[in-house]
């Protein structure tokens, strides 16, 4: 894991793998607010259930769908790491923010498998996308801790 940092900061490759993430869950996300906003069917050729759960009570929040938040998420971590190369204090709202992405995440996960009973591939990508961001995170933060003590 040194490879992607050092000296309780963010090693080049481990901001673009963060950057990379963000990216890639920021096209899932903003192809699910089309998908909201123009009814096509989703192709889900993984699993059973992605119209399910997109078309649920769920998929919306304030009368939006919830991929636009997911957008605006990931389009924060992606500015927050590029923030980040230059002041190690973004560090800290980039943990917050990949903590809450996280969470939201699970609890997101919960709701497809217990109450819609249905998965939804592109959701799972988010999730395991906004997982492994807060993973990469939480192990930055924590050499930033231990390096200043």
């Amino acid at each position: 894991m040194s490879l992607f940092f050092q000296q309780g900061k963010l090693s080049i490759k481990a901001e673009f793998l963060m950057a990379l993430l963000g990216l890639v869950g920021l096209t899932d996300a903003i192809y699910l607010t089309i998908h909201h906003y123009t009814a096509k069917p989703v192709p889900c050729s993984l699993v059973d259930g992605c119209e399910k759960v997109l078309t649920s009570d769920y998929a919306v929040m304030f009368g939006m769908p919830i991929a636009l938040f997911g957008a605006i998420a990931y389009l924060s971590v992606i500015i927050l790491t590029l923030l980040s190369v230059f002041n190690k204090k973004f560090h800290y709202l980039l943990f917050i923010q990949t903590a809450t992405m996280a969470i939201v995440s699970a609890w997101l996960v919960y709701i497809q498998a217990f109450v819609i009973e249905s998965f939804c591939q592109f959701c799972l990508l988010s999730a395991a996308v906004s997982f492994t961001l807060f993973a990469i995170s939480l192990f930055n933060l924590a050499k930033i801790i231990a390096k200043s003590e």
